[in-house]
């Protein structure tokens, strides 16, 4: 019988140290700002029919928003940067300027591949074409 008793705390000692990082982040979230707002997340999700009671899980929902497009971004200017480094290569006689001074704009055209690494396909109306 003591066997079992050991065994038993044994397991609740170990279920408390796995949920440990879930609950520090849970209080980590309570103190967070997120970038995009709780109002604007909060009216996204009513518009989608969810309406999160805790407002730990609407921060939670803003950071995911916040990774994704940040994800979205970075892919962007990925593309932005071989496509420029492209064009650069082919006109090498032109005037060397170093890249760290270099201002990227986000355009359709880097912004479309990177999209379509996420399952999101972009077309432009036929009258833009």
């Amino acid at each position: 019988m003591d066997h079992l008793e050991n065994s038993n705390e044994e397991s609740e000692n170990q279920a408390q140290t796995l949920g440990q990082p879930l609950s520090d982040f849970l209080l980590q979230l309570e103190d967070y700002t997120p970038t995009i707002p709780d109002a604007v997340t909060a009216y996204f999700l009513q518009t989608s029919g969810f309406e999160p009671k805790d407002p730990r899980l609407l921060r939670l929902i803003s950071i995911a928003a916040q990774k994704f497009i940040s994800d979205i971004a970075n892919d962007a200017l990925q593309h932005c940067k071989m496509r420029s480094s492209n064009a650069s290569s082919s006109h090498s006689s032109s005037k060397g300027k170093g890249t760290k001074d270099r201002r990227y704009c986000l355009t359709m055209e880097d912004l479309t591949p990177a999209l379509a690494e996420f399952g999101i396909t972009i077309k432009k109306p036929h009258y833009y074409v």
